[in-house]
């Protein structure tokens, strides 16, 4: 098929590269020429595995080119996904749904044959209906352009996998016309067995944010308890362990931690609690509200935790930061709970350096405040604190004892439960975590 993809950013890049090794014709869309020019040489602007050698084995197949010429776009193609960004509103829970607007906009007037539009950014509920009744009002070819809802599920540090493997596909349509056109886009998946559900564009805007709500729920729950054992005297982590043995909850996010950040789940849990208020439902989602203030708590009381290391004041200490992405095999530093830490202990006098295998372009940007380094034993040297933030492999397998020889002080402050408490304390390092003593 002839496919097009609007913007690529994490997921339209993903996505067109993805469907080019499939076999589709694809062509991409974005107005940042550079970005564009990367791509089209073979870069990748972000950190994803695997990804720069899957880029280069669908520009070596000759289908995929890359074009900011909206034009184009709805000349060449049959199916066009929109990927565009829906983040947080200044000053609101709701979401920016800017750019998904601008590109439907954009696009319509040049639609002059049959073809089908397809969201796949994450919007609230209610948006697929209204942008289907501004497609068929600018589109020449009118209701002839249809549009559909196909949610993605990508998880950073999994993308290609997610998108040539899914759990399931989600295909939110109005007519047979669309099914048939989606389901030819995505032929091959189902063909190895791919669960789909075919749902009405409302049902496939809410599973995603329904499915990341559920998710942060999961988190925050454990981190909830982690509040209570610390109070208690009790061990989250093998109180987790425990609950994980149920097979009703199951293990997987049943993690004690410094919670979760990223472009997704923070403002999609906002955006939705949002949604539901202007629906007259907010009663029903109440309780993201306090998912959202557990997670949040977390990083205030990791910021305790290496106050009270640092003898009870930060003025002057230094403290060596393991991480600064949101999570492992990752270079986004959107709403990353190590950097909102680093930037906390930071405001409290702390000498923060930050250290992270992919993700120190970005911190840097987002926090010039703060000090960076090259490596562990770097940003360690004359530390006071070491605090893990984000669970790197490189962080997990840290030598204690070749890190207490280059810091001040062996204290330690593990939010994520990565390092192992007896080996750590057996080297003379001072432990700490998150729901345990």
């Amino acid at each position: 098929m002839r496919l097009t993809v609007i913007g690529t950013g994490y997921l339209g890049a993903t996505h067109a590269i993805c469907m080019a090794v499939l076999g589709h014709e694809v062509l991409a869309l974005d107005r940042d020429l550079d970005r564009l020019e990367a791509l089209a040489g073979g870069r990748v602007p972000f950190h994803e595995p695997g990804l720069p050698e899957m880029l280069r084995k669908a520009l070596d197949s000759g289908r995929l080119r890359f074009t900011d010429d909206v034009a184009e776009v709805a000349a060449f193609g049959d199916v066009h996904f929109v990927c565009t960004g829906t983040p947080q509103l200044p000053g609101s829970m709701g979401a920016d749904l800017s750019q998904v607007e601008g590109a439907v906009t954009a696009l319509a007037p040049h639609l002059e044959r049959p073809c089908l539009v397809v969201g796949k950014s994450t919007v609230p509920v209610g948006t697929a209906e209204r942008l289907a009744a501004t497609l068929a009002a600018l589109a020449p070819v009118g209701e002839a352009a249809g549009l559909a809802w196909n949610p993605e599920f990508l998880r950073e540090g999994h993308a290609i996998e997610d998108t040539l493997r899914p759990s399931r596909l989600v295909l939110g349509v109005t007519s047979d016309d669309a099914r048939e056109r989606l389901e030819a886009a995505f032929a091959p998946l189902l063909a190895a067995g791919v669960p789909c559900v075919v749902t009405d564009l409302a049902t496939a805007e809410l599973v995603k944010v329904a499915a990341n709500s559920f998710l942060a729920t999961k988190i925050s729950f454990i981190n909830a308890m982690a509040e209570v054992c610390e109070a208690s005297g009790a061990d989250v982590h093998q109180l987790a362990a425990a609950l994980a043995l149920d097979d009703r909850i199951g293990g997987r996010f049943l993690k004690p931690g410094l919670g979760f950040g990223g472009g997704c789940l923070p403002k999609d849990i906002r955006a939705f609690i949002h949604r539901a208020e202007e629906l007259g439902t907010g009663h029903s989602v109440r309780f993201l509200r306090e998912v959202d203030d557990i997670n949040q708590r977390r990083r205030g009381r990791t910021v305790e935790l290496v106050r009270e290391a640092a003898g009870g004041d930060l003025r002057g200490v230094r403290v060596c930061v393991l991480g600064a992405a949101f999570k492992p095999h990752s270079d986004d530093v959107r709403d990353a709970p190590a950097l909102d830490v680093a930037r906390r202990l930071h405001e409290e006098g702390a000498r923060v350096v930050v250290v992270d295998p992919q993700a120190l372009d970005n911190a840097r940007r987002t926090h010039p405040e703060l000090e960076y380094a090259g490596s562990a034993l770097e940003a360690a040297a004359g530390a006071h604190v070491v605090a893990l933030l984000t669970e790197w492999d490189q962080f997990r397998g840290l030598d204690p004892a070749r890190l207490g020889a280059v810091v001040e002080r062996r204290a330690v402050v593990d939010a994520r439960g990565a390092l192992d408490p007896v080996a750590w304390r057996a080297a003379g390092w001072t432990h700490r975590g998150l729901g345990a003593a």
